[in-house]
């Protein structure tokens, strides 16, 4: 396994990049995959769910064509099989496991409504399901087509680091279950569960990790302490200390054929303008996890 050494962007303002190197600390570990067949390998799979465990965060390169996701997806059931990851996700009511990330003005996946994904518009930063009971541990994007037309640009930044620069104060009444998180339309699986209430951080209780859920646009804190926090890790986000930590990964570094996996607790990502019109991602989620409730740190 090797990690993406070349040099990274980081952002001035939230997606405006200046050239700086990676450090070890924040390599990304990366992996070629020159056959579909690897990922019925047990050492193959054995490399990919260790470094999601311990990483949070992999790079994949397929050396074959596989515009239907076949790789992923056999991969996602040998982890299931040998590693006792979840299956896979269904989108919403009527969509499955897979959801096609790419510009569309009046062809929508789900329940009629656009998803943000569906836009050109930059998507600010979130956990994927912030809204679900159980968010999946993780998720993959595969790119089908880059966006040639330097729009499009994925960038991560990691949870652990991001807290050190919140106070004990935010800390605190982040992990406590004052905030109503509202399901977007396009994913509402029933009409009947449209909203839920909780906590922004928990604690995995499997291996301690402290993992984050948040999409700005539907959170609503329910009380002032909780809304100073929220306020406070917003602030933070747009800070100085937060932006010298993010990894902006351009359509150059994620080619076609590039596979992105991450613990979608642990990392936030976010996306910049999309330019091109036949830019063209595909999502898989999986390994629902129950988003525990605390009361306090």
């Amino acid at each position: 396994m090797q990690r993406l050494s070349r040099p990274l962007p980081t952002a001035s303002k939230l997606f405006r990049h200046n050239t700086r190197s990676i450090s070890s600390i924040n390599s990304i570990p990366y992996i070629p995959v020159p056959s579909l067949t690897l990922a019925y390998e047990s050492s193959h799979l054995g490399t990919v769910n260790r470094t999601l465990e311990n990483e949070g965060i992999l790079h994949m390169q397929l050396a074959f064509p596989d515009d239907k996701s076949r790789y992923i997806q056999d991969l996602l059931l040998n982890l299931h099989k040998d590693h006792a990851h979840g299956l896979p996700l269904t989108h919403s009511a009527n969509r499955g496991w897979m959801w096609d990330i790419r510009p569309s003005a009046d062809s929508f996946q789900s329940n009629n409504h656009q998803a943000r994904s569906e836009t050109t518009e930059e998507f600010p930063w979130h956990t994927d399901c912030s809204y679900e009971a159980k968010p999946p541990r993780f998720f993959a994007l595969q790119v089908l087509q880059p966006d040639l037309c330097g729009g499009g640009t994925l960038s991560v930044l990691n949870v652990d680091q991001l807290l050190t620069l919140l106070s004990p104060f935010a800390r605190e009444w982040l992990f406590t279950p004052n905030y109503r998180i509202t399901v977007p339309p396009e994913f509402i699986k029933s009409q009947t569960e449209t909203e839920i209430v909780g906590n922004l951080l928990t604690i995995n209780p499997n291996n301690n990790a402290t993992q984050l859920r948040f999409r700005e646009d539907i959170i609503t804190p329910l009380c002032e302490e909780a809304a100073k926090a929220l306020a406070e890790l917003k602030s933070i986000l747009l800070g100085p200390a937060a932006k010298a930590q993010i990894l902006n990964l351009t359509p150059e570094m994620l080619p076609r054929g590039s596979i992105i996996l991450m613990d979608n607790g642990r990392w936030l990502h976010a996306r910049s303008e999309v330019k091109d019109p036949n830019r063209h991602l595909r999502r898989v989620r999986w390994d629902a996890r129950l988003f525990f409730t605390q009361l306090c740190v």
